[in-house]
């Protein structure tokens, strides 16, 4: 809770396509509801949900697929998702995300970030770039620097466990007291419990 605003939490990833279209929906929330949401980072191992990503069989096509949907839904939406080139780890953006709400700017950065790296234009396991976007929503990228090198990663890991104890999967969850709701198009669920809660503005 957040005074009279009841919190919710969503876990994400800044290398989910899915993450990326659910970031607007659940901030409108927030205009929509008296709820306060909370963006909790949560990292899937790639390779072990679909298997090799290099051989051509069902678990690749798959994973095209999935990128053939969030570019559709995206287009819709006038974003734009070029799929990546590689399997990216996403834990120093993390840590700039986590840095960056610590200092009332998670918004800013967060929208950088993912329209950046789905634009293929920001490497997001490059130091130099992740403090560059630090830097360009007013924050000390030098301070954020000392943060990855100490806390950061104590911080994470503990996003990770409460991960655990809410039995997150994947990337976008929506948890709304207690109940999980996996993926960026069961918003309509999450808004018809908050409705079922007496939470509409």
């Amino acid at each position: 809770m957040n005074g009279s605003l009841y919190e919710i939490k969503l876990y994400f990833a800044y290398t989910s396509p899915y993450s990326y279209l659910a970031m607007q929906p659940a901030c409108d929330l927030e205009l929509s509801h008296s709820v306060r949401v909370r963006f909790i980072p949560y990292g899937v191992n790639i390779r072990k949900v679909y298997g090799p990503l290099d051989r051509e069989d069902a678990d690749r096509r798959k994973v095209r697929y999935l990128y053939l949907d969030a570019r559709r839904i995206a287009k819709e939406r006038g974003l734009v998702i070029y799929p990546p080139k590689k399997i990216f780890s996403a834990r120093l953006a993390f840590y700039g995300g986590l840095y960056a709400a610590s200092n009332g700017q998670f918004w800013p950065y967060s929208n950088r970030v993912f329209d950046r790296f789905w634009k293929q234009v920001l490497d997001v396991e490059s130091r130099d770039a992740i403090s560059a976007v630090v830097a360009e929503v007013g924050l000390d990228p030098a301070e954020f620097l000392r943060y990855a090198d100490t806390g950061a990663r104590a911080d994470l890991d503990a996003c990770f466990a409460e991960a655990d104890r809410d039995k997150v999967f994947g990337v976008p969850t929506f948890i709304v007291d207690g109940e999980p709701f996996w993926g960026e198009d069961r918003i309509e669920w999450v808004i018809r419990k908050l409705d079922a809660m007496g939470f509409r503005r």
